[in-house]
């Protein structure tokens, strides 16, 4: 039989999770197939133009010679299905995923081979209940031609297809969620808000649903836990499940800030998730990442991201927030914007320590009761105190305490405030294993929280227990891998230099003064652990440069609480002192 080559859009659809509905129902599931074939499928089809040109079980593959066509037929079929599904129980209902492809097909007799009908193959697996999706080639031919809205999904790679294959989800642009005119704009919360919209399912596989939807619910939960952060319920997100929505106008009508989205893509037992934050107001990106695991253990899996990107976005949204703040008049600045010019500060430089604590005096004075702001100016006074800005250590060693436990009476369930509260109070000297409890408090309220864990990494290491410090610091580490690096590193640095692994101490010391050239306690642990390996050039370098930085002379370290580490750090520091004084 001759072959002949020529151009086509190839329609490639079928039922999905058509073997659970057999297995319920195999009878019934067939009856309902064929009616739906005969008394819609079929006809629509010929109403376009279309050319069925073989069927499979559940499937069918339809050849048109206009790609506006084939994707005008799609979404009409699409568009009906919910009509006819409304008097069928949910479980029972049929419902299609349809892939459409453009590209050169090979035609033998009545039937269509080559790529071009193996790419539309692939695109219909690839699609969710419901959904029409398309190849990058039928999207530049008809975007223009129709009303509807193209989502670009990204580069796809697809099975025995050698290039990645860009692909589009099909919305009706005229039935598309809009805002109502009558309806203006939710006010936003006092606070940063934001909505996780449920994540596509890129999996070719709608039972895998349970899973993109159970992982957005895990992340909707650890962000809660996060208690300056305003959550939308997952009831109100998910109304918009299934849509291709304006972030912008989800912003708007949910009256949040900030919207997270992501998909979830599984490949035998493989699964990669991707999230993206965006700024609802500007439609600015702030972070995007991607996760990928086993789901050999679902649930564990599912809390291993949610926690992850609870941890990440913290940071970035407290970034964000400072930004916003930085960029407002000064005429009338709220509590809050006090607290994060303050916060800005406090990270930056200890030459800023003084004017952090003027506006957070600020804040408190408006707000008496504003527990983040009394925590964080206790907090202040720690770095004075530790970075050598101090005039007078025992009186501002007295306000941090005072500042900490003013927090605490009012912190509530606040980890945030619990753990700066904690860590100031432990450097001041109080019961180093009450303030750990007041840590691991913070932690069972929100278990990603990032500086929490390393705050209680940092405790853990003043306690004597360098090892189970470096655990906790890794932890935190892991949630926020770029956030202030620098200090972790230098506290990982410390519990090698105290467990006297000296030669593992100094690369980690040196990551930090890298990552953070401002802060000195890095160069002090640095000179110490150079000292003890009898580099003593080296340690006396260091000692030149951290003067350069901090008018400290040497560091006392009372905070630490073994008198054998602190007799270590201490021989360490007069030995790479002694001839750079």
């Amino acid at each position: 039989m001759s072959q002949t080559r020529r151009l086509a859009a190839i329609l490639a659809a079928d039922v999905a999770g058509y073997s659970r509905l057999m297995g319920a129902d195999e009878e019934g599931t067939l009856e309902r197939l064929k009616a739906l074939r005969y008394e819609f499928i079929d006809p629509k089809i010929a109403e376009h133009h279309g050319r069925i040109v073989k069927t499979t079980g559940d499937g069918v593959l339809v050849e048109f010679a206009s790609v506006v066509d084939a994707v005008r037929c799609a979404v009409e079929m699409q568009q009906a299905m919910p009509e006819r599904n409304a008097d069928i129980a949910a479980d029972n209902r049929i419902q299609l995923r349809i892939g459409i492809n453009l590209g050169d097909v090979i035609v033998e007799g009545d039937d269509l081979y080559g790529d071009g009908v193996n790419i539309a193959a692939r695109i219909e697996a690839l699609a969710d209940a419901g959904g029409v999706f398309v190849s990058n080639t039928v999207h530049d031919h008809v975007r223009d031609r129709l009303p509807f809205v193209f989502e670009d999904l990204g580069e796809q790679q697809v099975k025995n297809i050698a290039r990645p294959v860009r692909i589009y989800r099909v919305r009706d642009g005229t039935t598309a969620k809009a805002p109502s005119q009558s309806s203006p704009p939710l006010p936003l919360p006092d606070k940063p808000s934001i909505a996780v919209l449920p994540f596509a399912n890129m999996s070719g596989d709608p039972e895998q649903e349970y899973f993109a939807d159970g992982m957005v619910e895990e992340i909707i939960t650890a962000l809660s836990r996060i208690r300056w952060l305003f959550v939308i319920a997952r009831n109100s997100t998910f109304t918009y499940k299934g849509q291709t929505v304006d972030v912008k106008q989800v912003g708007r009508e949910l009256g949040v800030r900030y919207v997270l989205e992501g998909s979830v893509r599984k490949a035998g037992t493989r699964v990669r998730i991707t999230g993206q934050l965006i700024d609802a107001l500007g439609g600015t990106h702030l972070w995007a990442d991607r996760f990928d695991g086993s789901l050999d253990d679902v649930f564990e899996l599912q809390d291993k991201v949610a926690a992850s990107v609870a941890g990440v976005i913290e940071p970035a949204l407290q970034a964000a927030e400072t930004a916003r703040s930085a960029g407002r008049p000064t005429a009338d600045l709220t509590a809050y914007d006090l607290y994060l010019r303050a916060h800005a500060m406090w990270v930056s430089s200890g030459t800023l320590l003084r004017d952090a604590l003027h506006l957070l005096q600020q804040a408190i004075e408006r707000d008496p009761n504003y527990g983040p702001a009394l925590a964080l100016a206790a907090s202040c006074y720690v770095r004075l105190c530790s970075d050598g800005w101090s005039k007078d250590v025992e009186a501002d060693g007295r306000n941090g305490v005072d500042l900490a436990r003013r927090s605490l009476q009012v912190a509530g369930d606040e980890p945030g405030t619990l753990a700066e509260a904690a860590l100031a109070l432990a450097f001041f000297g109080e019961d180093i294993d009450a303030t750990i409890a007041l840590v691991n408090r913070a932690l069972a309220l929100n278990p990603s929280f990032a500086r929490g864990w390393y705050i209680s990494g940092l405790l853990t290491l003043w306690a004597g227990q360098p090892d189970l410090a470096i655990e906790r610091v890794e932890v935190a580490l892991s949630l926020s891998p770029r956030a202030r690096v620098g200090w972790a590193f230098a506290q990982i640095g410390a519990a090698h230099l105290f467990s006297q692994r000296f030669g593992e101490a100094v690369p980690k010391l040196l990551l930090a003064i890298q990552e953070d050239p401002s802060y000195p306690t890095s160069y002090w642990y640095l000179a110490a652990c150079y000292a003890h390996m009898g580099r003593l050039d080296e340690a006396h370098g260091i000692v030149e440069r951290v003067r350069a930085i901090t008018p400290l002379v040497v560091p006392t370290a009372t905070y630490l609480r073994s008198s054998e580490q602190r007799e270590l750090f201490r021989l360490g520091l007069r030995l790479a002192a002694s001839e750079a004084a």
